[in-house]
């Protein structure tokens, strides 16, 4: 795990989406060297370790939304 990202980096992975700062699975399984499917999947497993303001799925709208402000999120 590379502890030196820088806290700019961290700031320009984190959205406003319905009031909550969050990152999006694919930046967080990135920052813990895992594939974002496996961080889902841990979730899913252990769903009552996860509250549930720590995980929601976007709508398609704020999908959208999201790709739009966000180049590197198109491939989503």
């Amino acid at each position: 795990m590379d502890l030196n990202i820088s806290s700019i980096e961290i700031e320009n992975r984190i959205f406003s989406i319905r009031g909550n700062q969050v990152m999006i699975d694919n930046d967080l399984a990135e920052r813990y060297c895992v594939e974002t499917k496996r961080l889902n999947e841990q979730v899913r497993r252990n769903i009552d370790r996860f509250p549930e303001n720590y995980r929601f799925q976007l709508s398609n709208n704020e999908k959208t939304e999201l790709v739009a402000n966000c180049d590197r999120l198109k491939k989503h």
